[in-house]
């Protein structure tokens, strides 16, 4: 990766996400297979539709900055999703399960707050107004996925849990 300038930057950190959320796409419907709480299962079924959205919102960036995305794998979205197998392989379901994958799928939405952070203040810098504006509302989505799945966890998520190890 020979990246030499700002625009460089950002053509390659928006090439990694779109690499992360199309591999996302297909870790979701595994992980709510692997859920066990109805409330958790349709938190990983709504958010894969907002990923796909997402991922309509990257193309239409690339389309208004008439830029063309890098072919290259995110290793870090590969990594938390091989964790993600790992959790269904060596936990059994329940709710210690759900306790966990609502852990995973929370590193997952701290890498993209991070990854559309960097996104959002590089087109800022860049002057890339409209990009921006698609780029803050996944953020504000990423975000509210975070709480979301924090709300599961206190909601009683990881009481079950720790009463289901008794």
């Amino acid at each position: 990766m020979a990246v030499k300038s700002i625009e460089e930057l950002f053509i390659h950190e928006l090439s990694d996400i779109y690499s992360a959320e199309k591999q996302l796409t297909k870790a979701l419907p595994r992980l709510a297979r692997a859920a066990e709480a109805p409330e958790l299962v349709a938190a990983f079924e709504l958010h894969l539709e907002e990923t796909q959205g997402q991922i309509e919102r990257i193309d239409q960036v690339v389309e208004v900055l008439d830029i063309k995305l890098k072919r290259i794998k995110c290793a870090a979205m590969e990594g938390l999703v091989e964790e993600g197998k790992e959790v269904i392989d060596s936990i059994e379901a329940g709710a210690l399960r759900d306790a966990a994958l609502i852990g995973g799928a929370q590193k997952v939405e701290h890498y993209e707050i991070a990854a559309y952070g960097t996104l959002c203040a590089l087109a800022k810098q860049l002057g890339y107004t409209e990009a921006l504006a698609l780029l803050k509302e996944t953020l504000a989505e990423e975000k509210s996925t975070d709480e979301k799945l924090t709300l599961l966890a206190e909601g009683g998520g990881n009481q079950r849990a720790a009463q289901e190890a008794a």
